[in-house]
């Protein structure tokens, strides 16, 4: 074959790639999943949206009425990377992949339901696509409030290319090559692919509306993880463990889930003989009246802390009242509990603090005593659930509270406005409240029973 000959049949491979044509790619390992040409291999569940194959592209229609509508492969898989074109033309048209999706037959009254992990493609002005959602589960397990740079990643009214690896506990996601999600989880091992058409409801305006779906291909031996070349915040719900890639950009464990090492009394340099206990990986603080330190006391790290990134899981009991204090000090020689800017963890519907303060700036995720936590019902978890809390000190001394990927506030420490804040609160009496230039993290003991875990910090320069 000449080199004209050879320049020709390449041209006409691209073009035929770009259509949606059956390639031929054994040599990398990859499996086209849709043909081009039928919907061979694959199924529908749950609502009555309609999938149809033009030229080349898999086309999902709403129809009003209906629930969310899947087209899932008849396979499942384990282990893979998946690439495949989305494109959706109308704000209207939310949609995602499920990477080893799961369907229970007799739930929403025998009709079924699709569930599990879903990376979305939402071309609202959240701009989330790439983020991971538990479909009917959990619900969102990766925000793009986890990584703001990638929401611009995906266009409306384009073909955008998604790359999907999940190998492992490790899910992965790209759009358009931008680097998106990362998460660690161990809910399900196989599954099914699966593309979505969202339900419109009772929105006729909106039936008709399109989504498109083209060269869908699948990898699922010799796979070899793409490494993040960017800082992308990694969500793991393993205990007390971090990624070869959290380690790689800074990340180190406050709390190995054994171990007391790193921490110590706020009232003494050893750790509590009692009250504070260690087991099956989790650190908690028994309950003991209500009191606010009054029983095994606040617990602090070793090391102090200026500017950070700071994560961690805790899980309350009924009517439970904690904290997590950043910038103590122990300078104070108060009674009670330290001194310190506080992210404030609590039962909001039964215990009293939540209504005390002002404007509910005492209620669970808050800077305590100063700034109400802005937060949606969605993102926090029941009494007995595992919630993912988060606090971001910037060098500038700009300061963020996130809950389960969440952001529910931002201030700047030793603003003006800032200044106002503590003058018109608990902490007027002390001077410089909230701005020294280090400090320890401390857990607080409020005399109830408080869980935690996967406690990391990661210092920014």
């Amino acid at each position: 074959m000449n080199k004209q000959h050879l320049s020709l049949f390449a041209l006409a491979f691209i073009l035929l790639a770009a259509c949606g044509k059956p390639t031929v790619e054994t040599k990398e390992g990859w499996t086209n999943l849709f043909d081009g040409e039928t919907l061979d291999g694959w199924h529908q569940l749950d609502g009555a949206a309609e999938f149809t194959v033009e030229d080349g592209v898999i086309v999902g229609s709403a129809v009003a009425n209906t629930p969310n509508t899947f087209l899932v492969t008849d396979q499942t898989y384990e282990d893979f990377i998946l690439e495949l074109d989305i494109r959706v033309d109308d704000e209207s048209s939310n949609s995602g992949v499920m990477a080893r999706g799961q369907h229970n037959p007799d739930a929403n009254d025998g009709k079924g339901r699709v569930f599990g992990y879903q990376v979305e493609c939402d071309p609202k002005e959240r701009a989330w696509s790439g983020g991971i959602y538990d479909e009917a589960r959990r619900g969102w397990l990766y925000p793009l409030t986890y990584n703001p740079d990638a929401r611009s990643a995906f266009k409306l009214g384009e073909f955008n290319t998604y790359r999907i690896e999940f190998i492992g506990n490790t899910l992965k996601t790209w759009v358009n090559g931008q680097e998106v999600a990362y998460l660690v989880d161990e809910m399900d091992r196989s599954g099914f692919i699966g593309l979505q058409v969202h339900g419109i409801g009772n929105n006729p305006e909106n039936a008709g509306k399109k989504t498109y779906f083209r060269n869908i291909r699948i990898k699922t031996e010799n796979l070899t993880p793409t490494p993040f070349e960017n800082d992308v915040f990694v969500v793991s719900t393993l205990n007390n463990e971090l990624t070869p890639y959290e380690k790689e950009i800074g990340w180190k464990l406050l709390f190995d889930g054994k171990t007391s090492e790193g921490w110590r009394s706020a009232r003494a340099e050893n750790f509590p003989e009692g009250g504070w206990t260690i087991n099956d990986g989790v650190l908690t603080i028994e309950a003991k009246d209500g009191r606010e330190s009054a029983n095994a006391g606040d617990i602090v790290t070793v090391d102090k802390y200026s500017a950070f990134d700071l994560a961690f899981d805790f899980k309350l009991t009924e009517g439970a009242n904690s904290g997590v204090k950043y910038f103590v000090t122990l300078n104070e020689n108060n009674s009670g509990s330290a001194i310190g800017l506080e992210y404030q963890i609590l039962d909001d519907e039964r215990h009293p603090d939540a209504k005390q303060g002002k404007d509910g700036n005492r209620t669970l995720a808050s800077l305590y005593d100063l700034i109400k936590a802005d937060k949606q019902s969605r993102f926090v978890r029941p009494i007995g659930e595992w919630n993912k809390g988060r606090v971001v000190v910037h060098p500038d001394n700009t300061v963020e509270h996130y809950i389960n990927g969440l952001k529910v506030l931002s201030y700047t420490r030793g603003s003006d406005a800032y200044r106002e804040l503590v003058a018109d609160s608990k902490y007027q009496k002390w001077d410089n409240f909230g701005e020294a230039e280090e400090g320890h993290i401390l857990l607080q003991d409020h005399g109830d029973e408080v869980h935690y875990k996967n406690i990391k910090i990661r210092e920014l320069n």
